[in-house]
């Protein structure tokens, strides 16, 4: 449990300094503005072009990458199912608060967490290969078909995704690492170093978000979205990790605490990013992210209690 205490640490400090840079208004006030648009247009595409091509797809090809596509899969349909007729968002709203229950912390704390507490770093290969190269392409397609200015057809709905930068990124890094190419090392290294902007830039852009603001604030009505999203992905996803573990994949032991503990890690911080990208669907992205990045410790701590 030193590992995830650890982990979680290095992001509230980060959070905390842009909480700080916020209140002091150091950078201005188009600060969260800015830094939000570097992460998704530059940092954060070189982070997925250089997590992906350093990866290795045929080993996480296997249960551990079948457990996070189910169990995230299914946590998705469980909010659209449960917000869909009762609180009436529409496609864009619905489709961030889906994301929002579904998608795990993967690479700043599912890394750390991965190596201190699961003891091998490739642990976390198989959940990001799946959110970065196949899950969030797909969210970011559908954002971008619902929030465009002409009819969406299919062919307008690939235009609009190869457009899409961190898609862009996290395809050509699954290219290289399918077709083994090794970039030229004069080029190699400034994509590695703008890619380390991108979460702690993504960080203290959340830490300023949060001045201000409380969790489960009532403005922008969108309590129950929260509610509803943090819930599943705090007790849905890893409950449904164990079931496809367990009963589809036939994983037992230290298998199923490997993919359950991966999947009751908080909602991925690059969710508020991405809905601050679209304008819809703000507060209910940075409230789940707070509410689980909060929670996700003691939930975490009781995963090997239930699986003994």
């Amino acid at each position: 449990m030193v590992g995830v205490l650890s982990g979680f640490a290095v992001v509230w400090t980060v959070i905390a300094v842009g909480y700080l840079v916020g209140r002091t208004g150091v950078l201005g006030p188009d600060a969260r503005y800015v830094l939000n648009r570097l992460t998704f247009f530059v940092a954060s595409p070189a982070l997925l072009f250089t997590t992906l091509a350093g990866s290795d797809p045929v080993a996480v090809l296997g249960p551990y990458l079948g457990v996070a596509a189910i169990s995230a899969t299914a946590t998705a349909l469980a909010f659209v199912l449960a917000t869909r007729w009762w609180l009436r968002r529409d496609v864009t709203e619905t489709t961030i608060g889906a994301m929002s229950a579904s998608t795990v912390n993967s690479a700043n704390l599912g890394l750390p967490i991965a190596l201190y507490v699961l003891g091998d770093i490739s642990y976390a290969a198989p959940v990001i290969l799946w959110q970065l190269a196949l899950y969030s392409p797909v969210c970011l397609a559908i954002l971008d078909a619902s929030t465009s200015r002409h009819r969406t057809t299919p062919l307008s709905m690939l235009v609009q995704t190869v457009k899409n930068p961190m898609i862009v990124g996290s395809l050509a890094g699954l290219a290289c690492a399918l077709f083994d190419v090794q970039l030229p090392q004069p080029l190699a290294d400034p994509i590695e170093l703008i890619a380390g902007a991108s979460i702690p830039a993504m960080l203290i852009a959340f830490g300023i978000s949060l001045v201000g603001s409380k969790p489960l604030e009532a403005s922008g009505g969108r309590k129950a979205d929260t509610v509803v999203a943090t819930s599943l992905k705090l007790v849905f996803q890893p409950l449904a990790a164990w079931v496809a573990a367990r009963w589809i994949f036939g994983l037992e032991g230290n298998d199923v605490f490997i993919v359950v503990i991966m999947a009751a890690l908080p909602t991925a911080q690059n969710i508020f990013v991405t809905a601050s990208r679209y304008d819809r669907g703000v507060v209910l992205a940075k409230d789940t992210v707070l509410l689980t990045t909060i929670v996700a410790v003691p939930a975490m701590m009781l995963v090997p209690l239930l699986l003994t």
